[in-house]
């Protein structure tokens, strides 16, 4: 991360610490933490749909075995109310380790069969969740202990731990951008054969990107099953918190650090706003639908990449060289350039 990036980081997660002191409403505090939970759910995909290539359709499976162990946990008692916080860690260690059987055996399809694969086990997860009453209470729901933290700040420490888990999933894809690790996930998201072939180990590193991505995803839904206080199957394990994630993801732009953040700030809100709007007649979907299928069709690359691109090309027509075009998707000779590097690595 150059300079400027570090200073725009540093100045977004510094208001975003300070936001909660100057907001009247709790509703817009409520909100804020939708928002932080999206772009860390994004964030987190992003390091397996964005980096490697794999597109996952079923990672709100795991995003719900975090929900339910928090409510398995603390269903009769929190403590201070500071304790679910503190075994979240625990919480993403044992989904990630949970994941290494299930990714490896997964991960030896490719493309459209993996999603096909992953969202079969987003389904068994929610049937599961649904009949296996004596733990997850079925279709009755499992509710959450409820934490004595005053009234007027009750919102703050979820609104905070979800702000420490975007930070946390944008670290993890920062340093995956920076590292031999995201150099090798490129080189199997260009081409596996051939980054397998010039060494890269490629499924221990799949099994990384895997394992770090549902864990965080797991962590954000203990987060929000606590901050909710009762879950069900069809909400905890929801297909919609997938697609969720996969839209602001491609929105923002894949395997960026900013594009999910950018998707899930632009997407949640927008959400929010048509739903109190047209709720009643469910054209909010539509609305909804029409903003992303719009900025999709004038940014194809996501709104971070494509702007990237044109000013990009702006520069260099600026200095009177021609312009370029728009980097090769993934799959392309772009990304073959990081096979080459491996090579030499």
């Amino acid at each position: 991360m150059n300079r400027v990036g570090l200073i725009f980081a540093i100045a977004f997660f510094g208001v975003l610490t300070l936001l909660p002191f100057g907001v009247g409403p709790q509703w817009i505090l409520n909100l804020l933490i939708f928002t932080l939970m999206y772009g860390g759910l994004a964030s987190a995909w992003n390091m397996l749909g964005g980096y490697a290539g794999y597109p996952s359709l079923g990672h709100a499976a795991f995003f719900g075995v975090g929900a339910y162990a928090i409510a398995i946990v603390f269903e009769n008692g929190v403590g201070n109310g500071y304790l679910p916080f503190l075994v979240l860690p625990l919480i993403g260690v044992g989904a990630a380790l949970l994941s290494v059987p299930i990714g490896w055996v997964a991960m030896r399809t490719r493309a459209d069969v993996f999603a096909i694969v992953t969202i079969t086990l987003l389904f068994i997860a929610q049937t599961l969740a649904f009949n296996l009453r004596s733990i997850t209470g079925g279709a009755q729901g499992k509710g959450v202990a409820v934490p004595p933290f005053p009234v007027d700040t009750y919102n703050w420490p979820f609104y905070y731990a979800m702000l420490a888990l975007l930070a946390l999933a944008m670290g993890v894809s920062l340093y995956f951008s920076r590292s031999k690790i995201g150099l090798s996930l490129s080189a199997v998201r260009a081409d596996e054969d051939k980054a397998h072939g010039v060494g890269v180990r490629v499924t221990g590193v799949k099994l990384i990107a895997f394992g770090m991505s549902v864990g965080i995803t797991a962590m954000i839904g203990g987060v929000w099953a606590y901050y909710v206080g009762f879950i069900y199957p069809q909400f905890a394990v929801d297909p919609l918190i997938t697609i969720g994630m996969v839209l602001m993801t491609f929105l923002g732009g894949r395997a960026t650090l900013w594009g999910p953040v950018i998707g899930a700030f632009i997407l949640v809100p927008a959400q929010q706003y048509f739903a109190y709007q047209f709720g009643a007649s469910q054209f909010y979907l539509l609305a909804y639908a029409a903003i992303f299928l719009i900025i999709m069709l004038l940014l194809p690359r996501g709104i971070l990449q494509t702007i990237t691109d044109r000013l990009r090309n702006r520069r260099k027509r600026q200095a009177g060289q021609p312009g370029i075009e728009a980097p090769p998707e993934a799959g392309s000779g772009q990304d073959t350039g990081m096979i080459e590097g491996l090579r030499g690595a």
